[in-house]
């Protein structure tokens, strides 16, 4: 492993298991199963079972990573799906999440990697400077944003993991440079999401009672529980309920199966798929009656915008599977509730419609108060105002001012321009396809979901997918370029 690995010791590691004796090496490895067992039983009996094993879990899990930043990246990816809100059980001055532990190891790792020399070039594509500007401007409105409010230790730690959310998509660029590590992050998006609709969908079937026992056991890792955490539409129990999964809240989980499905279409048709093709038509299954039940207008929007981009730009037969999916969703008897939800919300006649439109009012107040930096990421300097808006963009002209907005759609708009370049430039059958449709389309389809939804600025979690999908998608358009022997995206060193 080189300088790294003779620096933290993992040469001698090796050289202890490289004896050619299988007497010796089965001895030695009996030593080292008797003191992981000892450790783990201090751990187990000291923190409880939860809180013993999620500290070997992290522990492996960052050996792993000092030999390939890969496991970070499947690692976080596994967090983001199956527990966005998970932290250990116990306190150091704080409750880490687990989310802040994988942060850590990800960064301090790169970190090493490039202070070692392992990594020599840093690349920035051609999306580099504007992400720089666009980091640098949501540092300066939530510093601005302190002459005002006064933050708590959590307003702290949620800025600071949010800032490292969007400094993922430079770690992703820089990490994933070959298409085998790109194979292997999309089947684990794809697994992941298809495990969080199995069990969205595995607590909404079941009875409510039930339901709350699966969940209760999660309170020891942050979570609600009690029937309090399960969710209605228009929180009123009469009404449908809605699947949350251990997403927490329905909106959540709809961003990650927008997202996830897009993935999954186009590797549905893809020549050589990540994954056995029928565990991915199970998966898209899975995933679009989860994303139903949750009842997510916004989600729902952006899930329809991602696959008809991917059915019209390349898969027809796509067109096909939506259209017998929409006259299945207006004819069925099963589905009228959602229909007259859909409907309701149109009209704006719904109670968390009509919340929405106020919150669009007040928000555009305040941005009319403070246009150009907005109030950062805390409070509001005026007691009639408030930052809670249902909108990606509103709550990002409110937060970071209009200067912030434009720097985020010039990153997205960067990122479009060169997306559609290479798509268009690239031939019909090639292997790259399936990837730069199925991120194009996450992106676009997640952008479009954004209009009526603030979960992609609100929570770190979500903020990381983002820009773990922006970067794997530059990653496939890099990749793309470069097979086809194109001039290299500007910015980067290829």
């Amino acid at each position: 492993m080189g300088g790294l690995a003779d620096e933290w010791g993992i040469a001698r590691w090796r050289r202890l298991f490289s004896t050619a004796n299988s007497r010796d090496l089965t001895a030695r490895l009996l030593v080292l199963v008797a003191i992981v067992a000892v450790i783990g039983g201090a751990l187990l009996a000291l923190l409880t079972p939860i809180g013993g094993v999620a500290v070997l879990a992290a522990g492996a899990c960052a050996l792993l990573m000092l030999r390939d930043l890969k496991w970070g990246l499947l690692a976080l990816l596994g967090v983001i799906c199956l527990l966005p809100f998970g932290s250990l059980p116990f306190k150091v001055g704080f409750t880490p999440t687990f989310l802040d532990l994988v942060y850590g190891a990800l960064y301090v790792v790169w970190g090493m990697r490039l202070i070692t020399r392992r990594q020599d070039d840093l690349l920035l594509t051609s999306l580099g400077l504007p992400m720089f500007v666009f980091m640098a401007l949501a540092a300066f409105s939530f510093l601005l944003g302190l002459s005002h409010s006064h933050p708590t230790s959590n307003d702290l730690r949620t800025f600071a993991e949010v800032l490292m959310g969007f400094g993922l998509f430079f770690l992703v660029v820089n990490t994933v440079r070959d298409r085998s590590l790109l194979r292997q992050l999309t089947a684990t998006a794809i697994l992941g999401g298809a495990a969080q609709s199995g069990i969205g969908v595995l607590l909404y079937v079941l009875p409510s009672v039930w339901a709350v026992r699966l969940l209760n056991p999660l309170g020891r890792l942050g979570y609600p529980v009690g029937l309090g955490a399960l969710r209605y539409i228009n929180d009123d129990p009469s009404r449908p309920m809605r699947a949350i999964g251990t997403s927490i809240d329905p909106n959540i989980l709809g961003a990650l199966l927008v997202m996830v499905l897009a993935l999954a279409a186009t590797q549905l048709f893809s020549k050589r798929p990540v994954l056995p093709r029928l565990w991915i038509g199970m998966s898209i299954g899975s995933m679009g009656l989860c994303l139903f039940l949750t009842y997510s207008r916004s989600s729902m929007l952006g899930a329809v915008i991602a696959l008809g981009l991917v059915a019209v730009l390349r898969y027809r037969r796509l067109l096909v599977v939506l259209l017998i999916a929409s006259l299945l969703l207006l004819l069925l008897p099963q589905t009228q509730a959602y229909i007259a939800h859909l409907i309701q919300g149109i009209r704006i006649e719904d109670r968390s419609t009509q919340m929405r439109m106020g919150e669009y009012r007040d928000t555009l107040r305040l941005i009319q108060r403070y246009p150009w930096v907005g109030v950062g990421f805390v409070g509001t300097p005026d007691i009639d105002l408030y930052v809670a808006v249902a909108s990606l963009y509103l709550a990002l002209a409110a937060q970071m001012g209009l200067i912030g907005l434009l720097a985020f759609l010039a990153v997205m708009g960067v990122f479009g321009v060169y997306w559609f370049r290479t798509w268009f430039a690239l031939s019909e059958g090639s292997d790259m396809e399936p990837f730069m449709l199925g991120y194009g389309a996450a992106i676009f389809g997640s952008l479009a979901s954004g209009a009526l939804d603030h979960t992609l600025l609100t929570y770190p979690h979500a903020v990381a997918l983002m820009w773990l999908v922006v970067g794997l998608g530059t990653v496939a358009i890099r990749l793309a370029r470069r097979g086809r022997m194109m001039d290299p995206v500007p910015g980067s060193s290829e």
